[in-house]
């Protein structure tokens, strides 16, 4: 009698799933997908109810190979991908490859990697669901369909290379009309008014301006704001009244995808892609040491707040054990997950609550304790008692004005036991008072503002906005994010999202010529429509029949209509050589102004914008001009040039008529183990400056650092780096090891 075998899709989970299953049975993994689309080709048959020709992904032989082998010598197979859509379509997928060697084939799926949940899964084995099937093939097709048709499109307009997304190009649409709703915004002044006052006991206090004439106050000028302060000059401030109430806040309800991606990156910096990534270690497990690798969250891709029975009444005894019996409600809490949410996963929780972050501190990376620490502090907080409060609002008459303060006090900490309360929820306490006193007027305070932009998405707020808007779903959120980045289309600047130019253009082309597939509403009912199709009530072939009879046609029109801008996007900035007008380019470096008078007029320049989006030139600085050699071609004279993107290089002023150049050397020969190269300036098409060997791509070394010829003293590295950083400064650090020390005052 043969053993059964598993089939998961993660390496991690093998290790997981056989330390408690043993040898009774054989685990081997998938490795993610085993099949999709052709790359080369479109891969649907479109005439043939959108048949997909899927192909054996490049580099998954042996892995085919072995599965099929394992399945060969098996009773049964279990399937136990991740438990949602993706996670089917491999099931799916193997399934269809190792049906000849065995058709005992069943699907399990477990929200936890814990022996009793694999063990009950087995128990409880599913045939594969064809309708979570055909809604991962819709997206998938519907996928290749856009992207594959329109990207050849944006080539021949626009830049080569470059390509659209279904989901990805209504985010970009996000960037771009938030960034156009900055340009338009004009700043308005207003001021601000606080009085200091002090009642008869302390402590002192300062109270808000908050009506002027019974209505909301409008300080448009500092002659109204003198006009106020005058107003009241010499009046006394008096108690109007006193409001005391109880007040209680529950606690948040513990994590989904959407929540789990703002906060770490609101709390802990991370990008979505970091925050999945760090959360799939810790769903599929870690070695604790004695403990052994153990899986320390559930399933990291859901939108579903529900939590077991068993999860719950864990964490309300842990409460009663350790914070106390009135720290856990009477009533377990109860969420309410969203109606358009998928309620067959349980929220983001950890596996077993009595494994607290601090025992597993030490046994895991830092940024996996982090992750962790907020999972399990979140879902702790989430089944206790609220906090209360007692809020005091005063209003204070002063002429025909009225101030606000409002005092709050902790009564009884609750969930903030665990979640510790921000600066925001200090107590704010207020001295006694009561209608008719009379209060001191310390100082008046006055302050001139304006008002703001809306301000740009962060990594959490276009999470947010996506979720609310119904845009994509948990699984898709993080790889949204990094395709509009990694497609140049935006870029980050303070944590922010910024469009490019290219990103501008590209959405500008999308909108214009595909109005319905770049219409938010649009995209958001198409989520709804495959969610249908997962639940059986939708067939797919018909969704995308419904689909591509507004798209072909779409399509067509904008190949012919769609303008082109290869040759630039012309602007009203004139060249300062030739006056003729400049033009936006789309270079492999990045976006710069360029004359359209080429080739007889070779200017080119470097560009922001300003807060209106209006494009402001950036003055090249002065190029070292000083000679450095003589050119080996020409016998001219080299000199130190700068790149668009930042880095220096070496160059002949013969230019154009000889075109001899050489990288910039930093005279630190390449410390790679039988590399006769040297190190050499070079800088992203970012303009983030960088040192790499002159040899590559024979040898890839490469630092962020400038290079210092000299061994390390701790370690086997052969050269050193100037490093900077807040705590120390410029400093020599080793790029392989923690040796730092101080920079010499003649070192640069």
């Amino acid at each position: 009698m043969g053993k059964d075998l598993i089939i998961v899709e993660s390496p991690a989970k093998v290790k997981t799933i056989k330390k408690f299953l043993g040898n009774k049975y054989i685990v081997q993994a998938s490795v993610g997908h085993i099949r999709d689309l052709p790359t080369k080709e479109l891969g649907v048959d479109e005439e043939n109810d959108f048949s997909p020709n899927y192909q054996v992904i490049q580099g998954k032989q042996k892995v085919v190979a072995a599965l099929r082998e394992a399945a060969a010598k098996s009773d049964n197979v279990y399937l136990a991908p991740d438990p949602d859509r993706e996670g089917e379509a491999i099931a799916w997928h193997v399934a269809e490859i190792i049906g000849k060697e065995n058709t005992k084939i069943s699907r399990i799926q477990f929200n936890e990697i814990t022996a009793r949940a694999v063990r009950e899964a087995l128990e409880n084995p599913r045939e594969l669901n064809r309708s979570l099937f055909d809604a991962q093939q819709a997206r998938r097709v519907l996928d290749r369909l856009v992207g594959y048709k329109i990207s050849p499109i944006l080539w021949n307009k626009v830049k080569r290379g470059i390509s659209a997304g279904r989901v990805q190009s209504v985010a970009l649409r996000l960037i771009v009309d938030r960034e156009r709703e900055r340009y338009a915004f004009t700043s308005e002044e207003y001021w601000v008014f606080r009085a200091n006052l002090a009642a008869d006991a302390p402590p002192p206090f300062k109270a808000d301006l908050h009506k002027v004439n019974g209505k909301k106050p409008e300080i448009p000028s500092a002659e109204a704001a003198a006009a106020l302060e005058k107003s009241i000059e010499g009046k006394p401030f008096v108690v109007e009244s006193v409001q005391k109430k109880e007040r209680s806040r529950k606690a948040q309800p513990p994590f989904i995808t959407s929540t789990l991606q703002q906060m770490a990156s609101q709390r802990l910096g991370f990008s979505a892609k970091r925050t999945m990534s760090v959360a799939q270690r810790l769903y599929e497990g870690l070695d604790l040491g004695e403990m052994g690798t153990t899986a320390l969250i559930t399933y990291m891709r859901t939108d579903s707040v529900r939590v077991a029975d068993e999860a719950r009444d864990s964490a309300r005894k842990l409460i009663a054990r350790v914070y106390g019996k009135e720290y856990c409600p009477a009533k377990a809490p109860a969420y309410k997950t969203k109606g358009s949410a998928q309620d067959a996963h349980e929220a983001i929780r950890p596996v077993d609550v009595n494994l607290t972050p601090e025992q597993v501190k030490g046994l895991i990376a830092p940024e996996q304790f982090s992750l962790y620490k907020l999972i399990w502090s979140r879902f702790v907080a989430s089944q206790m008692a609220p906090a209360r409060f007692h809020d005091t609002t005063v209003l204070i008459g002063c002429g025909d004005t009225q101030w606000r303060v409002k005092g709050e006090r902790l009564l009884f900490p609750g969930y903030m036991a665990v979640a510790p309360a921000s600066t925001k929820d200090a107590n704010i306490e207020l001295p006694p008072m009561q209608e008719g006193q009379a209060l001191e007027l310390t100082k008046l305070e006055k302050e001139q503002k304006f008002t703001q932009p809306p301000p740009r998405y962060s990594e959490a707020s276009l999470v947010r906005e996506m979720e609310e808007r119904g845009i994509g779903r948990p699984s898709t959120y993080a790889s949204i994010i990094s395709t509009i980045v990694d497609r140049d289309y935006t870029k980050l600047e303070e944590k922010h999202f910024v469009p490019t130019d290219l990103g501008f253009v590209v959405c500008d082309m999308l909108t214009g010529h595909f109005a319905t597939l770049m219409d938010i509403g649009f995209t958001a009912q198409m989520e709804t429509s495959l969610d249908k199709v997962a639940e059986g009530e939708q067939d797919w072939v018909s969704l995308m029949k419904e689909f591509t009879s507004d798209f072909n046609p779409t399509l067509a029109a904008a190949a012919k209509e769609m303008k082109t801008v290869k040759g630039g996007l012309e602007t009203e900035i004139s060249c300062t050589e030739c006056g003729k007008p400049m033009a936006i380019k789309f270079g492999k470096a990045g976006t710069f102004l360029a004359c359209t008078g080429y080739p007889d007029c070779k200017s080119t320049s470097n560009f922001t914008r300003d807060e209106h989006g209006k494009i402001q030139l950036v003055e090249r600085e002065k190029e070292e001009l000083q000679p450095v050699g003589t050119c080996p071609e020409c016998q001219k004279d080299l000199v130190i040039k700068r790149a668009r993107t930042g880095s220096r290089f070496i160059a002949c002023t013969g230019y154009p008529d000889c075109k001899h150049a050489e990288s910039f050397s930093t005279g630190v020969p390449c410390p790679n183990e039988g590399c006769d190269g040297e190190l050499v300036e070079k800088s992203s098409k970012r303009g983030k400056i960088f040192y790499s060997c002159n040899k590559y791509p024979q040898c890839d070394f490469a630092t962020w650092n400038y290079p210092v010829a000299e061994a390390c003293p701790q370690c086997e590295s052969k050269v050193l780096t100037i490093k900077s950083t807040k705590a120390k400064g410029k400093h020599i650090a080793c790029p392989s090891c923690r040796y730092t020390r101080e920079l010499p005052d003649d070192d640069e």
